[in-house]
């Protein structure tokens, strides 16, 4: 079977540029719960609609339900999900394993896909999402063609954005926009900050802001790696965009040539890149929206309208016309796949002038250029001596592809009623509330093995420790304090599997988890896992579910308000993210590295304000993460998470000194004790102001 194209659809005008240039699935979203919610989306009688325009085509609706949602929304939430259940969508795209879990309890039978923004890039996050119950993963933007080509031979189908534009930060990853402008990319509210000046060396350059890409010279080479679809990027993009887009990769895929440079017209950054596909790193990956580009838009768009003006063919039909004394004279269509109807018209009457025959009515009723359907065959049968109003025919050809078109969205839309109710199936775990708030917990993490040298460990409960720092480390902390760090991003996961092994060999028991595929790590070796922040665990399912997947507990999202925190019912101990500079992005391209080169490299970038934010490269795993300016520091507002049952406190160039005395101002506070060593460059996060 091939690949499927699959369009992006932010408005109906797009669905209908999608559908006339040949897509074989859309994806969209509703009012609320999409990744993409400044785009125009569609309200729920719209969805309706898009379902009948799409299934009669043989085109398959995808809708995106992929934010993280907060349990004041999760009913309205459900209510969205059941109604495209019962509107007959083909597939759910989800984030939020809360959602998902609820999703799949609700309607075991109904398709949903691992969005993007679960960082799906290995082996082991397939196996996770296959076990959620996914049919599909949306791989992360990052993969060359050998790591999409093995993810694609693990069981499920894969999909891969081959068109359109790219973010900095891993997909799911990135927290600069919700801590910066409380406007969170994982609720689909994202305000682009990648695409604002910053630069390593002061200047007004744009570290972060990537080429869009385009691997349409690669779709025959992805179709035969296993890649079942691919994925236009744009939900916020012009009709015109879309139907270039679609056009462009079905003549790709079928290997006719198509317009490059029209395509890049219509929009890119200063052209498009390839360079993740092919591993190529480096300066030519990044570019910005130029003022010629959006001059060289405006003179091709009213070509790229063209594409999309009349209906695409999608149906072979066999035509029969039948005109018999005394009987309604009638049409049959019948499509490629077995579907029949018949269309009544009026009844014939006796010839004045030219009787009809086989010329004559083939000359009016085969005129389907306004619909979806090509005739590929026609039989006659009219008795001698019988006419009609040649208007009648036209009638009777419209009634006719009306029926077909309704048996064809009947029969390609399959609705799901509710299995169940969701329900919570685990206990609810209840955190101590004494005065004092003395047994909430403290523990670490790391970054540098002289940050452990001198550390007073006794009121710590568990220091992580990246994996590569392992080694020497349990020769300074003994194993049983010891969280192993698994990498949050990996080219190459099947070499992780000696180190993982050597870190079982020295009696370490505990691991942190970083995204979704250590889950099953953690299964596989056993370890104890405890997953961090970049997991966007937002609400009480997540948690249940995060707790169904292995979880002994969870560091809860940083976007939640205290009170958001307040209200979620742990099925496991839960925690907050305490102390630290938040990595603001996690991003495969190092923005120091293409701007000066390694040897030039201070550290940290600039961005307009010229806030100054640290970046820290994991080279052996290909990644590099960009950290706030700012620590986020809540020791003074303690009493605002009485719900928390520990505090992670995240350490980036801090000495051991420091780290202690950071240590002891929490410990101090969870005695009700006023801090002493706070630092002067501190925020409190989302704690208090939340994102929209």
């Amino acid at each position: 079977m091939s690949a499927e194209i699959l369009a992006p659809c932010g408005s109906a005008k797009a669905l209908e540029a999608a559908l006339r240039s040949g897509c074989d699935a859309v994806y969209l979203g509703l009012s609320r719960f999409s990744a993409r919610g400044k785009a125009e989306n569609f309200s729920e009688e719209e969805l309706v609609r898009a379902v009948y325009e799409c299934h009669r085509r043989g085109v398959k609706v995808h809708l995106a339900v992929n934010t993280l949602v907060r349990d004041s929304e999760m009913d309205d939430c459900v209510r969205a999900v059941r109604f495209a259940a019962k509107t007959g969508v083909d597939a759910l795209i989800v984030q939020d394993l809360g959602v998902l879990s609820i999703a799949r309890e609700l309607f075991p039978e109904l398709e949903i896909h691992a969005s993007t923004q679960m960082t799906v890039h290995s082996e082991s996050g397939m196996k996770t999402v296959t076990e959620l119950g996914c049919t599909r993963a949306v791989l992360s933007r990052e993969l060359p063609l050998e790591v999409i080509k093995r993810l694609s031979q693990t069981g499920i189908e894969t999909e891969v954005f081959v068109h359109g534009a790219l973010c900095m930060s891993v997909s799911g990853q990135c927290y600069m926009s919700a801590f910066i402008g409380s406007r969170s990319a994982n609720r689909g509210l994202c305000a682009q900050a990648c695409r604002l000046p910053a630069s390593a060396d002061g200047s007004e350059a744009h570290c972060l802001s990537l080429k869009d890409v385009s691997l349409l010279p690669y779709l025959r080479e992805l179709e035969a790696a296993g890649v079942s679809s691919f994925k236009i990027e744009g939900r916020m993009k012009r009709p015109e965009y879309v139907a270039m887009a679609v056009d462009s990769c079905v003549k790709a895929l079928n290997g006719e040539s198509y317009d490059l440079k029209a395509l890049g017209d219509v929009f890119s950054r200063s052209g498009f890149t390839d360079g993740y596909y092919h591993h190529r790193l480096g300066n030519e990956m990044f570019g910005v929206r130029t003022g010629e580009d959006a001059a060289a838009a405006a003179k091709v768009f009213p070509a790229a309208h063209e594409l999309y003006r009349r209906d695409e063919k999608r149906s072979r039909i066999a035509v029969a016309f039948k005109m018999t004394k005394g009987s309604a004279m009638s049409l049959t269509l019948t499509d490629e796949n077995g579907l029949s109807v018949t269309a009544f018209g009026a009844l014939p009457e006796s010839a004045r002038n030219r009787p009809w025959d086989e010329e004559l009515v083939r000359s009016k009723v085969l005129k389907f250029g306004g619909t979806i359907y090509e005739p590929v065959s026609f039989e006659c049968e009219i008795e001698e001596g019988l006419a009609q109003s040649p208007a009648k025919l036209g009638e009777l050809r419209r009634e006719a592809v009306e029926q077909l078109d309704r048996q064809r969205a009947k029969a390609n839309t399959k609705t799901h009623d509710p299995a169940c109710e969701p329900h919570m199936m685990h206990k609810t775990h209840k955190t101590e509330e004494k005065a004092g708030c003395s047994e909430r917990r403290i523990r670490i993490k790391i970054r540098k093995l002289t940050q452990l040298e001198g550390l007073d460990i006794g009121d710590i409960e568990l220091i992580g420790v990246p994996l590569a720092l392992l080694q020497k480390a349990a020769e300074l902390v003994p194993a049983d304090k010891i969280s192993v760090i698994m990498p949050r991003f990996t080219f190459d996961e099947p070499s992780l599997g000696e180190q993982i092994k050597a870190a079982k060999d020295m009696g370490i028991r505990h691991m942190t988890g970083e995204n979704i595929g250590h889950f099953s790590l953690a299964r596989e070796y056993g370890f104890e896992l405890h997953t961090d922040f970049t997991l966007n665990i937002a609400n009480s399912y997540a948690l249940e579910q995060a707790a169904r997947l292995g979880a002994a507990d969870c560091v809860l999202s940083p976007e939640l308000t205290a009170a958001q925190i307040g209200d979620i019912k742990k099925c496991v101990p839960s925690g907050i993210y305490a102390y630290g500079r938040i990595p603001l992005m996690l991003t495969a391209n190092c923005p120091i590295r293409q701007q000066l080169g390694c040897r030039g490299c201070k550290g940290f970038i600039t961005d307009r304000t010229k806030r100054s934010m640290p970046v820290r490269c994991d080279k052996k795993n290909g990644y590099a993460e960009i950290f706030n300016s700012d620590i986020l520091y809540t020791a003074d507002r303690l009493s605002m998470f009485s719900a928390a049952d520990f505090l992670l406190l995240d350490f980036l160039d801090e000495t051991a000194e420091q780290i202690n005395a950071v240590v002891g101002d929490f410990k101090k506070a969870l005695r009700g004790l006023p801090p002493k060593a706070k630092p002067s460059n501190v925020t409190f996060g989302l704690y208090s102001r939340g994102v929209i």
